[in-house]
């Protein structure tokens, strides 16, 4: 083992050691749906071109069980695809407002979401765990990241931080999800700070 995955090791244990305390804090550690939404069109395009990626799940089973390993697996996708990826706007890529991939070097905000939950299912996780979410930032901009739903809580992936945060504990107001029954349908947020916004800018 190098010395670098020791350390990661060590911070992974520690970070899972500290979920404990969080569950302490009396804060919310899961998301309050309150009904359908309509997907992002970067979304809905996304998925006429990937179907395969948009059928429905085989069943909400319940949030995974989050281990120590799971949890250091999260970790260490989360870290790779921030620091493997470098962030553009789709304009600057591709030359148009808005288009939802997977990113190969670039990407935007959507882009390291797609890669995190592509990686997270290929490492176990299931599918209805796994969900693409659209948030607006404190400065009014849109954003996505992708949630992770655990038995101890529901987990932020975002490409603007390494650290993997209990949703509740980020800055973010939460707007809509992916259903946990059918990647393809959304579902909207209850956040008690949001307003709406009509689509994701590129981060």
């Amino acid at each position: 083992m190098t010395t670098a995955t020791f350390a990661k090791t060590i911070i992974a244990a520690a970070a899972f050691a500290a979920l404990s305390a969080l569950q302490a804090a009396a804060l919310p550690i899961s998301m309050h749906v309150v009904g359908r939404a309509n997907p992002p069109i970067g979304h809905y395009e996304f998925c006429k071109t990937h179907q395969a990626e948009c059928q429905p799940t085989a069943g909400d089973q319940g949030p995974s069980v989050l281990t120590q390993a799971r949890w250091k697996r999260l970790l260490e996708i989360n870290y790779d695809v921030n620091t493997e990826i470098r962030p553009m706007t789709d304009q600057q890529i591709y030359g148009v407002e808005e288009l939802w991939t997977y990113p190969r070097t670039v990407g935007d905000c959507e882009d390291y979401a797609l890669l995190k939950q592509k990686l997270l299912e290929q490492a176990g996780f299931s599918p209805s765990d796994l969900l693409l979410t659209v948030v607006l930032q404190p400065n009014g901009e849109g954003h996505a990241v992708l949630t992770v739903r655990t038995d101890r809580g529901d987990f932020v992936l975002d490409n603007m931080r390494n650290k993997v945060l209990l949703w509740s504990e980020t800055e973010y107001t939460y707007l809509k999800r992916q259903a946990t029954d059918n990647p393809a349908h959304w579902v909207k947020l209850q956040d008690g700070r949001a307003v709406a916004v009509g689509s994701v800018s590129s981060n």
